[in-house]
This record gives C-alpha cells, sequence and structure tokens, in this order.
C-alpha cells in the first residue's frame, strides 16, 4: 500500500512541552499544538481505505520530503510516522504486543523538496 502526506514532516521529540495538570498539579509531557495539528491533519488526509488497523508484522518505507536542506533525525521522524499511522487507524497499537507491528524501516530517507514537503509511505508485509 503507497500513499503520501502532503504535510510537512514533523516530528515529535522536537515539539514536547512540559504542562501542569490542573487537579493534582504534577508537571507531565505533552506533545505541543503544533504537533498535535499536524496528527489531526494527517488523520483527514489520509485515506479511508488504509485505515484497515494492520496487526500483522510489516515494514514501512518513507521518504520525507524537507523543504530545507537542514539536518534531521530520521529516527524521530519515523516515531511520529508510526505514531499518526497508529492514531489514524492505518497500524493497530502496537506498543503491548510481541512482536511488533512494524518490524523495519528499511529504505526510509531524507530529501530536500521546497515546493513540496510531504512524506510518501509505503507499507509492505515483511518477508515479502
Amino acid at each position: 500500500m503507497k500513499f503520501t502526506i502532503p504535510l510537512r514532516p514533523v516530528t515529535k521529540k522536537n515539539h514536547q512541552q512540559i504542562r501542569r495538570n490542573h487537579k493534582t498539579g504534577n508537571p507531565y509531557i505533552a506533545q505541543s499544538d503544533a504537533y498535535q495539528e499536524y496528527e489531526r491533519q494527517c488523520e483527514l488526509l489520509i485515506p479511508a481505505e488504509y485505515k484497515q488497523q494492520i496487526d500483522r508484522p510489516v515494514i514501512v518505507k518513507a521518504v520525507y520530503y524537507m523543504p530545507q536542506a537542514r539536518r534531521v533525525d530520521i529516527t524521530n521522524l519515523d516515531s511520529a510516522l508510526h505514531d499518526v499511522l497508529v492514531k489514524a487507524g492505518v497500524l493497530k497499537d502496537d506498543s503491548s504486543l510481541s512482536p511488533r507491528i512494524v518490524v523495519g524501516t528499511d529504505g526510509s530517507r531524507v530529501k530536500v523538496d521546497r515546493n513540496r514537503p510531504r512524506t510518501e509511505v509505503e507499507i509492505t508485509e515483511a518477508g515479502e
């Protein structure tokens, strides 16, 4: 399955904020409003036919097209993408499962496209 998310790729790690719980006063780490908006937009942009709750081992290959030739951590980009895919219903949440659903990110890379930043996603069954 292949699809494109026509938004500038965003990482979760660089957009965290420390907030306080209003009831207890305890601090907690929350994603920024910008990341949460990115996640919401991705949910809307991923076609419904791909929202299958995949629960078998897969390889998620992603090509991230960034608007600038800056250094980015592809591991953080992959992590954010996997969380978006779970939230959008493409993948089943595997945080408590063993073995994991995403078993590889072979072929993922970062490129530059100043005019059209995006993420091209390809999901294949592991072993194909």
